[in-house]
């Protein structure tokens, strides 16, 4: 009867372990689960950043582009440095007004006049 007596104990001591594994792989399971929550949730949290990063790049990209277009349209510095030859060659600072071609013209037909007058 030792040795069923012993037999049974060794039973009882493996029952219990067997059940003592049995909840830690039932913790272990749980907290996996919950895991896997909170890493779904994350990844979901994630996808949506990324998304709004996609978005927000895009709406980046389409300004970039406005902008270069705009900036083709500005004059480049060849182009000032040939309208400053071009308004420096014509210089018009040196340039008549109407009103002053016509004094002009009158005074030398007066002038004219004059020395026609003087020489006769």
């Amino acid at each position: 009867m030792d040795g069923q007596e012993d037999s049974l104990e060794r039973l009882r001591l493996i029952e219990s372990r067997y059940g003592m594994l049995r909840d830690r792989m039932i913790i272990v399971n749980q907290n996996m689960i919950d895991e896997y929550k909170k890493l779904s949730q994350n990844i979901k949290i994630l996808d949506s950043e990324i998304k709004d990063v996609k978005k927000d790049m895009i709406q980046i990209k389409d300004a970039l582009n406005a902008v270069s277009r705009e900036l083709k349209n500005f004059s480049k510095v060849e182009d000032f440095k040939v309208l400053e030859k071009y308004i420096n060659f014509w210089n018009p600072l040196k340039f008549v007004t109407e009103e002053e071609v016509l004094r002009i013209i009158k005074d030398k037909r007066g002038v004219e006049h004059t020395t026609r007058r003087k020489s006769r």
